[in-house]
């Protein structure tokens, strides 16, 4: 499907500022969720621009730059672990899109999400698989991942021993392992199995000495 084929039927239709929405980090079991919303000016382009999980690192990167130089408008939203926690995963993301779309300057004709059903007084449309069949929502997918990727950078340095560097806090073989030998940091998701279940074993070990 051609990425730029939704807003160019949108733009005919007569809605000029249509912003897509997107989510990076609902499935690693450590970090932040981020959240981004990128208005794109009507009839752009832009090469290599793709679902951020089928783009290279260093393609991100580049993409991001031109999408922050570029877009009408673009905004973030940080949820920190604790929140995640508190109101789970899908509810953060939520939420997290709402304040994104809240935050914007610009004016917003439509909104297209991936797959995320939103309540707001403006037209919406969320799309199974959205950041492969819209651009809005496949550059806000960009902006997302490379903002989580960089802030899971900046937790390595602060808490070395798990790799977050390397896996950005998603659930592999050698996290798991870091995971049992250190037990879970502060910015591990409680609401994980695999943190929740070693911090219980952690607990009755502490009882038993």
């Amino acid at each position: 499907m051609d990425l730029y084929q939704i807003e160019q039927n949108l733009h005919e239709q007569g809605y000029l500022h249509i912003l897509g929405t997107d989510e990076a980090g609902r499935g690693p079991m450590a970090g932040p969720l981020v959240a981004a919303a990128v208005i794109l000016p009507e009839n752009y382009h832009l090469d290599g621009l793709n679902d951020s999980k089928k783009t290279s690192p260093k393609m991100r990167e580049k993409l991001y730059d031109i999408i922050k130089k570029e877009a009408i408008e673009v905004t973030v939203e940080i949820v920190p672990v604790e929140v995640v926690d508190r109101i789970n995963v899908y509810q953060a993301s939520k939420q997290a899109m709402l304040s994104c779309i809240e935050k914007m300057q610009s004016r917003i004709d439509y909104v297209l999400t991936d797959a995320m059903k939103l309540n707001i007084d403006i037209p919406c449309l969320d799309i199974i698989k959205g950041d492969q069949k819209a651009a809005a929502i496949a550059a806000a997918s960009i902006i997302a991942k490379v903002t989580r990727d960089r802030l899971m950078v900046e937790l390595d340095r602060i808490y070395p021993q798990y790799g977050f560097k390397k896996h950005k806090g998603y659930v592999t073989k050698y996290h798991l392992e870091m995971l049992a030998k250190y037990g879970p940091s502060p910015v591990h998701r409680q609401s994980f199995e695999p943190v929740h279940r070693i911090t219980l074993e952690q607990m009755k070990l502490d009882l038993d000495d």
